[in-house]
């Protein structure tokens, strides 16, 4: 750690009554939020905090003395960025920037590059995973969307149902005593009539009910979800499996789901579908992902949703237009979509107090949930 850095921050006052309180520079960096990292003239780690070792999906024992090039590949815009800081003295930023390799895969990063001036060759990096920002953007938008749908549903069925079922019984009784001519009009106006019933109660499960959780193998969950698809939507289309058979239960409800992921392997065989592909797949996985919270109002702490469901298509990819809306009712990708599939997703997500997020390209399309652990209220207590 640098002189000058240790001058600036190894003692501060309160105010001039005060004990002198010695500050850890380590520990400060530690502390932010951010990545921050110092790698030397030859690009290898010599400094991580805290926040880089998530970044990195690596301690700070196997960071240090490790150089950059065996995280990311050599032509990786990044190692311009350290040599242009090097070489100009200055800090340079950019934005949206994907880092693949073969331990780690970071999109939509902002990183920034600037000298440590009193170590000549040496830069300091700070990067940022902005798609989480904008994965909570997403699910703020989508609980809103459910709400402003729930009210709108209890209006329709209690408007709309009872009339609904007049007529249908109206169409009936015309279909038993009309003329063969007319007994045609008979069947539509009662097939329409069941239609918009079908739709109104697809609604009324946007309802603000009580979810009911306890322990729930997802695993369990995903192999029920396989046999449903496999016997039936999904039958010509092969069906990956990689599981973590190390997760603990999540803390869920099994029913609500087997609707979700029963939902989004649907959605990802009607892709593939939509494709007349051979060599269509859908790939489910799980695993742990450490940091991965949900912000929360002051005074409470942070929900953990370590647990994570992906599945995977390789379908055309989700037009950029509608991305962005994907979890808003009355939003589909599929000509005779209702557009409730991925909000009603959406919503049962969020009243797990989990998030959803995609990732979307052609030929790849994943969504992704998080879930949180089942913790036993006796442990918990003792």
């Amino acid at each position: 750690m640098s002189g000058s850095f240790k001058k600036a921050f190894g003692l501060v006052k309160r105010n001039p009554r005060a004990k002198e309180i010695r500050l850890d520079p380590a520990q400060i960096l530690d502390a932010l939020p951010l990545a921050v990292a110092v790698v030397d003239e030859q690009d290898v780690f010599c400094a991580v905090n805290y926040a880089a070792e998530e970044f990195f999906g690596a301690s700070k024992t196997m960071l240090l003395n490790t150089n950059l090039s065996e995280l990311l590949p050599h032509d990786h815009p990044i190692f311009l960025m350290l040599e242009r800081a090097r070489r100009a003295g200055v800090t340079i930023s950019e934005h949206d920037l994907s880092l693949e390799g073969p331990r780690m895969t970071r999109r939509g990063c902002s990183i920034q590059a600037a000298p440590v001036l009193d170590q000549p060759g040496c830069v300091a990096i700070t990067l940022q995973d902005e798609s989480a920002a904008r994965t909570l953007d997403q699910q703020i938008s989508a609980r809103n969307a459910a709400r402003s749908i729930t009210g709108m549903a209890a209006i329709l069925a209690h408007e709309v149902k009872n009339p609904l079922s007049g007529i249908r019984g109206a169409a009936q009784l015309l279909e038993a005593s009309a003329p063969p001519a007319d007994r045609e009009l008979a069947v539509l106006i009662r097939d329409e009539a069941d239609r918009i019933r079908d739709m109104v109660e697809r609604m009324e499960t946007f309802g603000e009910k009580k979810l009911e959780r306890q322990s729930v193998n997802i695993h369990r969950v995903l192999e029920h979800v396989r046999r449903l698809a496999g016997s039936g939507f999904a039958s010509r289309i092969k069906i990956i499996e990689a599981y973590d058979p190390s997760l603990p239960h999540v803390l869920g409800n099994r029913d609500q789901l087997i609707q979700v992921l029963l939902n989004l392997v649907k959605n990802a065989a009607e892709a593939i579908a939509g494709t007349e592909r051979q060599d269509g797949e859908i790939h489910i996985t799980t695993g742990f992902q450490h940091g991965v919270r949900l912000s929360a109002s002051a005074g409470r702490t942070r929900p953990n949703l370590p647990i994570f469901v992906g599945v995977r298509d390789n379908g055309p990819g989700i037009p950029e237009d509608i991305r962005r809306h994907l979890f808003e009712p009355f939003i589909s990708t599929k000509a005779a979509g209702s557009g409730l599939g991925l909000a009603l997703v959406a919503k049962i997500t969020a009243d797990h107090g989990g998030l959803i997020d995609v990732d979307s390209r052609p030929g790849r399309t994943e969504f992704r949930i998080h879930l949180p652990v089942y913790e036993d209220p006796e442990e918990s207590s003792n």
